[in-house]
């Protein structure tokens, strides 16, 4: 069945579909999104590549959650620092620093959720769409981190300076 998305809200999406953008290393394939929920949440396949994600941030709209689907992620949540593997579901409540990243040398790939929706907004401005999904890009220059930053301060995410 080919991707889905009816005038009643009906979305069925088979593995691979949903439109996807890279940022940074990272590419979200969105499964639903502000559009489709009313605003109730979006929902992306994250495919994170080895061992680089984004810097510890903080949401000021969205709580995150992640269910692993392969390999593992490092995720930090204010102080603490731990690894979630398969199966594992990570809850990240919105007004708390943290960050994610593929572990142990492998790409990671997780379903996750984000309430209330509009993520998927900053995705588009902050990253490129993937015309190609396999050509992960490298660590992006400065200049570009910088960017991103700027473009996060317009969505309510903040990225605290780091610790000295």
């Amino acid at each position: 069945m080919p991707e889905n998305r009816t005038s009643e809200n009906m979305i069925s999406l088979r593995a691979g579909e949903g439109t996807s953008w890279w940022l940074m290393t990272d590419l979200h394939t969105f499964k639903a999104v502000s559009e489709d929920t009313n605003g109730a949440f979006t929902l992306t396949e994250l495919t994170a590549a080895a061992d680089f994600g984004p810097p510890p941030h903080i949401h000021h709209r969205e709580d995150e959650a992640f269910y692993v689907l392969d390999g593992q992620f490092e995720f930090r949540y204010n102080d603490r620092t731990f690894t979630a593997g398969p199966g594992s579901f990570v809850y990240l409540k919105k007004g708390r620093v943290h960050m994610h990243r593929a572990t142990g040398g492998a790409p990671a790939r997780a379903l996750v959720l984000h309430t209330p929706a509009g993520l998927e907004r900053f995705i588009r401005e902050a990253g490129k769409p993937a015309t190609d999904r396999t050509a992960t890009p490298g660590a992006p220059p400065m200049p570009e981190l910088e960017r991103i930053v700027a473009v996060a301060q317009k969505y309510d995410i903040e990225v605290p300076p780091p610790p000295s």
